[in-house]
């Protein structure tokens, strides 16, 4: 899930979504691509580690640009200050011998819409991807998107994607998941990028919003992604919020490795 913006003025509609996903889906683990809050707040901060806590499942959780400090100078100063005070780290690694998720904070306080990863940051990713254990599923978590929204929107994508996207894919990234734009977008990197030497392809996705932080954004979709991975594939399922109930819009299906999907 992604963009929850507690503290905004429909936040209410969170906890009934959440509970009601998780039961539905019963995950492994929730991870949570940033904007946790609407303002960075620590009393936001507070309730959005709360309400996620509650749900009794396991939790990544990575910074959005909504989680740090509104104003300056604390929007640059101390910019992760709440935020490591609820989840201790900007950048999280959770490891099992099926899953191995690897957090990155790809917020940049001077510049309050786009995202960007430095050198020492990618390059430690790759390390933290690495060091997955053979059979687990190598995931990669961070808030600004990797592959463009399908409708409208200004916010561009993660600043010098294409280093990003190679480096990770290189090491191993299987699924990079993103949010930010409140909009749905899955695609594997086969579809848009010839890979050379037998690379293993990446699914690249961008979980819609579950929060409504804004009146004039009423009819934008509200929503979540649940992944599902066995030794050959992996599906992204979409799931949206509809009349106070989760309704299964999409499921997409990709190949795991190399073999492509098996015609139907």
């Amino acid at each position: 899930m992604s963009d929850l913006h507690v503290g905004a003025r429909d936040d209410q509609v969170l906890e009934p979504a959440l509970r009601s996903l998780v039961e539905l889906a019963s995950p492994e683990l929730v991870v949570a691509s940033g904007d946790l809050t609407h303002r960075g707040r620590r009393d936001q901060h507070e309730r959005a580690a709360r309400l996620l806590r509650s749900l009794g499942v396991p939790l990544l959780a990575v910074p959005g640009n909504h989680d740090i400090p509104y104003t300056v100078p604390a929007r640059v100063t101390e910019p992760w200050t709440e935020f490591e005070r609820e989840w201790e780290t900007t950048e999280p690694t959770y490891e099992t011998p099926e899953l191995h998720v690897v957090g990155l904070n790809s917020v940049r306080p001077w510049r309050h819409q786009s995202g960007g990863l430095a050198p020492e940051q990618l390059a430690s990713a790759v390390e933290r991807v690495r060091r997955a254990a053979p059979a687990a599923l190598r995931m990669v978590v961070l808030h600004h998107q990797l592959v463009n929204a399908p409708w409208r929107t200004r916010k561009r994508p993660l600043a010098d994607r294409d280093t990003a996207l190679s480096a990770l894919g290189g090491a191993g990234a299987e699924l990079v998941v993103s949010g930010h734009v409140h909009q749905i977008a899955v695609a594997e990197r086969y579809e848009f990028e010839v890979l050379e030497g037998g690379a293993v392809g990446s699914v690249l996705s961008t979980a819609p919003g579950l929060g409504q932080p804004r009146p004039h954004r009423r009819g934008e979709a509200r929503g979540a992604l649940a992944y599902r991975v066995d030794d050959r594939t992996i599906a992204a399922d979409s799931y949206l919020w509809r009349d106070e109930g989760w309704g299964l819009t999409a499921v997409r299906t990709f190949p795991r490795g190399l073999e492509p999907l098996q015609a139907p």
